[in-house]
Parts: C-alpha cells; structure tokens; sequence
C-alpha cells in the first residue's frame, strides 16, 4: 500500500487507516450492530493483519474507552512502525455513556501527557482536537490549535489538526495545522469545500465515517464499499481513510478495495 505526505512534516501514512474505539469502547456508539471487545490475542492478530497490509496508520482517542491503553501495550507485540492518531478535549464517562468536553490550554497539555503515558511513547505522531461540534470557538476562543501548536515545538507533537464538524471549523482549522478530519461519503458531501481548501494549501485529510458508521453497506448496491472508496479516493484532496473494525477479514477486503481504488484515481 503506497505512502502519502502529511501536510509538509515528515510523517507519512497509508490511504487507509485502522479506526480502534471498537477496542476499548461498545458504549454509546453509532454502529449498526452490537458487538463485543476483542481479547488481547484477537487485537494482536488485528494489528499484525494490519501491518501486513501495508496500513501503517492507527486512530485512537481518549474517548475510545481504554482504546490508548491497550494500543500502549499491545502495538509492542508487532514489529510494525506504526503512526498513531490521537485526539484531546473529549472525554467518554462509561458510567453515564456520556461525552463530556473541556478545550482549555490546561486540559488539552494535561490530556497529551496522559496519552504518551497511555500509548507509551516519548512524543505523539498526530493529535487532534475532537471538536463537539463549536469548531470556530474552539479554535478561536479556546486557542486548543495554538496549544497543540506550542506542544509541536516543544517536540511532543509531530503533526496537530482537528477532528471537525463544520464546513467553517474546517476550514479554519486547515489554516491553522496539518490535518483536519472530516465526514465525507456518499450521502453527505456538505463537508467537499473543506478538502478542496486543504488540497489548495497542501494539508492532510483524513474521512471519517467512509461508509457512515457501516450503515452504507446495507442497501441494494451490488458492491457499496468499493462504490464509497471509488468516490472517495476520485478527490485528489483526500489523504487517509479511518475504518473501523475488529474483523480481520473485513479489514482484508477493505484494503483490497483501497487498493482498487487507489490504482484507478492516484
């Protein structure tokens, strides 16, 4: 699987990359069907299944449940060179099953150390905001961009962006780091003038929610997965996708249909 650019750092990550709140969170969760936590063996066997791929890129999040723990500890057991995607701001209460936020300066340095400890490394590839949908306040009034800009300098961040909700947030958030995370497929496009804006001005893109939490593989298409890549990947502006999944073989498929359309739009 071939390699691409993150903005201008160094860092480069594979077209498809693996989603891991299924590892550490079935809680509150938007996919359609339920499901159960992997044992350490089947995360293993995910992650080497992974690297066999050719995916080199992991998405992971303190909102993931123990999501960061288990990859701390069980990333160790490949011999795969991984580039992790974390998040700050949001924080998931298993308890309640529910989210709750703070984007102050103060919890978002708090919230990296924690994920280096948790991930177990000395500095974090990429972190993101994970914005509750205020991406302009965020961003504007919080500074969270400004905060992860200053921890990049201090060689604890290797590349920053921001998980958004907005066309606005976006766009303000490719000015001012190198990724932005946004939701892009077949059904909901509103969110194409952010990737556009990022491709002008050569940041990363990464898609979430591909095939809209799993949902758009019900339906009458003769083969909707390969049709959402297909559309996806005709965006020169995209740089990575984030799927989700704790099944091997569909992990398999999905990278085979990455690959199909990766030769036909790169």
């Amino acid at each position: 699987m071939i390699l691409l650019p993150v903005s201008d750092t160094d860092i480069k990550v594979s077209p498809l990359g693996l989603g891991t709140v299924k590892l550490g969170r079935n809680q509150a969760v938007k996919y359609p069907t339920s499901f159960k936590l992997p044992d350490d063996k089947q995360v293993i066997n995910l992650l080497n299944t992974t690297a066999e791929l050719g995916i080199n890129l992991l998405d992971t999040a303190p909102a993931y449940g123990n999501s960061e723990e288990r990859l701390g500890l069980l990333m160790k057991k490949t011999s795969a060179d991984w580039i992790v995607t974390t998040k700050a701001g949001e924080i998931f209460d298993p308890a309640t099953g529910e989210s709750t936020y703070n984007f102050t300066s103060e919890f978002i340095k708090v919230s990296v150390l924690q994920s280096m400890k948790r991930l177990q490394r000395d500095y974090l590839d990429i972190v993101l905001i994970h914005s509750n949908g205020d991406d302009e306040n965020i961003i504007n009034h919080f500074g969270a961009l400004d905060v992860l800009t200053d921890l990049k300098k201090q060689g604890l961040i290797r590349a920053t962006g921001m998980s958004t909700k907005t066309v606005e947030g976006g766009i303000l958030a490719a000015k001012n780091a190198d990724v932005v995370m946004a939701t892009y497929n077949l059904e909901y496009q509103d969110e194409k003038p952010v990737i556009d804006y990022a491709q002008k001005y050569n940041n990363a893109i990464f898609v979430k929610k591909a095939l809209s939490s799993g949902h758009a593989i019900v339906g009458s298409e003769k083969d909707p997965v390969q049709k959402s890549f297909d559309f996806i990947y005709s965006n020169k502006g995209v740089t990575s996708i984030i799927l989700g999944t704790i099944n091997p073989k569909h992990l398999i498929e999905n990278a085979e249909k990455v690959n199909k359309a990766i030769r036909k739009y790169r």
